[in-house]
């Protein structure tokens, strides 16, 4: 089984939406603010393509492979860089930014640290891995197993973050 830092992010957001994405059902690509994310992506630090690296990271842990790409990794100062659009699931943003300092850690790379950036708000926070986060990320990857694996779909949340979901039509379509 395959998880990755989007899978880790959804798990926070909606079940629904994790357990949809996890079997192929993908509505990003029809979302206006996906794109607007990913432009924003790779029009807010320009000079980081000189000096810093995407980067694809992978590692196992207890029969599951987990992989991540990182937006932007500073080699010399050891941090990851996470670019996003809003705070609104900060939460969420914050834990993807775990899952790859837990991934980094897992290869060897010690005592990275994180920013979660967010360039239209001009606000950037630090963001660390404790060992309450690795124990939370251990659960995560479970619940997320024992999720994909059902083949129960959860049901719609009726969240306010939900109106700017890329699956709100999807969910909300009968309605």
């Amino acid at each position: 089984m395959n998880l990755t830092a989007t899978h880790i992010n959804y798990q926070q957001i909606c079940k629904r939406k994790l357990w949809l994405f996890a079997n192929g059902i993908n509505m990003e690509h029809t979302s206006d603010m996906v794109y607007d994310g990913k432009l924003l992506h790779e029009t807010s630090y320009p000079q980081r393509a000189e000096r810093y690296e995407e980067m694809l990271i992978s590692a196992e842990y207890e029969g599951v492979s987990l992989f991540g790409q990182i937006d932007y990794f500073d080699a010399r100062n050891n941090t990851v860089h996470e670019t996003k659009r809003s705070d609104k699931v900060e939460e969420a943003h914050s834990r993807q930014l775990k899952f790859y300092l837990w991934l980094l850690e897992l290869n060897g790379v010690e005592e990275a640290t994180g920013l979660l950036e967010y360039p239209k708000l001009r606000k950037t926070d630090e963001v660390f891995l404790d060992d309450k986060d690795r124990e939370q990320l251990k659960k995560s990857v479970s619940e997320i197993k024992t999720l994909i694996e059902s083949d129960t779909c959860p049901p719609a949340i009726n969240a306010k973050i939900c109106k700017s979901c890329s699956y709100f039509d999807f969910c909300y379509s009968g309605e």
